[in-house]
């Protein structure tokens, strides 16, 4: 007595025409997404076979599988596709998520000393070269083709400096600065040492096992950043096991 009656109030009735509308938005939103990873795929292919000028948009959708006017009503114009190929590349899927707030990023901000913090950024740079380093080359070779590739390959350089600094500003890395060192020019080398130009050279070409070069860029990191009589001393502001 007194209760609601049934099919009433916050749901559509099982099989209703909302119901029903609603499961086919989801289906087309699923669709769409998928087809938006395949357009994704076959540019980034493209792109690193070929080069970014030498490719067209027709040339995308037919490795694709899709329709030209797909491809741009998905992305707008080649210039735009090539951002969507570097963001995924960065982030490692279409998650509209930053990296500093990525899980494989969370060791940098939960390391303790400022050694441990470098050694952790350092395992994120080396995750970012493997996986974007020859995107970025792609868009570095693009850069003068237009405008918009201009502004993506300054956006680029901007982000990586972006990251130098969030990590340089951590209290417990700034307080175990060399003493020559401001946090600005600490932000200027480790910008310099963030560059996947370096795992190229040395992992691509020069066949450094990947393990050897995050231990070297790491070291590299600590031994032109830190004090040493510092870089081992916890941040007195964060407990023990938080």
């Amino acid at each position: 007595m007194g209760g609601a009656v049934k099919g009433s109030g916050h749901r559509p009735a099982r099989g209703s025409t909302e119901e029903r509308r609603q499961y086919r938005s989801a289906v087309r939103a699923e669709g769409a997404r998928r087809t938006r990873q395949a357009v994704v795929t076959a540019a980034t292919e493209l792109f690193l076979e070929r080069g970014y000028q030498a490719t067209s948009l027709a040339d995308v959708a037919a490795r694709a599988e899709v329709a030209r006017p797909t491809v741009v009503t998905a992305f707008g114009s080649k210039p735009a596709l090539l951002k969507q190929v570097l963001d995924e590349a960065l982030a490692g899927d279409d998650q509209p998520i930053p990296v500093r707030d990525r899980p494989w990023f969370a060791p940098v901000w939960q390391a303790r000393t400022a050694r441990a913090t470098l050694a952790a950024y350092a395992e994120v740079c080396v995750l970012i070269a493997a996986r974007a380093g020859r995107v970025v080359e792609v868009v570095r070779r693009a850069s003068d083709s237009s405008p918009q590739i201009a502004d993506l390959w300054q956006t680029w350089l901007s982000g990586r400096r972006a990251g130098a600094d969030m990590v340089v500003q951590r209290p417990v890395v700034t307080a175990a600065l060399h003493a020559d060192l401001t946090p600005r020019t600490a932000g200027d080398i480790l910008w310099t040492l963030n560059n996947p130009d370096l795992h190229t050279g040395l992992v691509a070409q020069q066949h450094w096992k990947p393990n050897r070069y995050r231990d070297w860029l790491a070291d590299a990191m600590a031994r032109l950043l830190l004090d040493p009589t510092k870089a081992d001393l916890p941040d007195p502001r964060q407990r023990p096991g938080s």
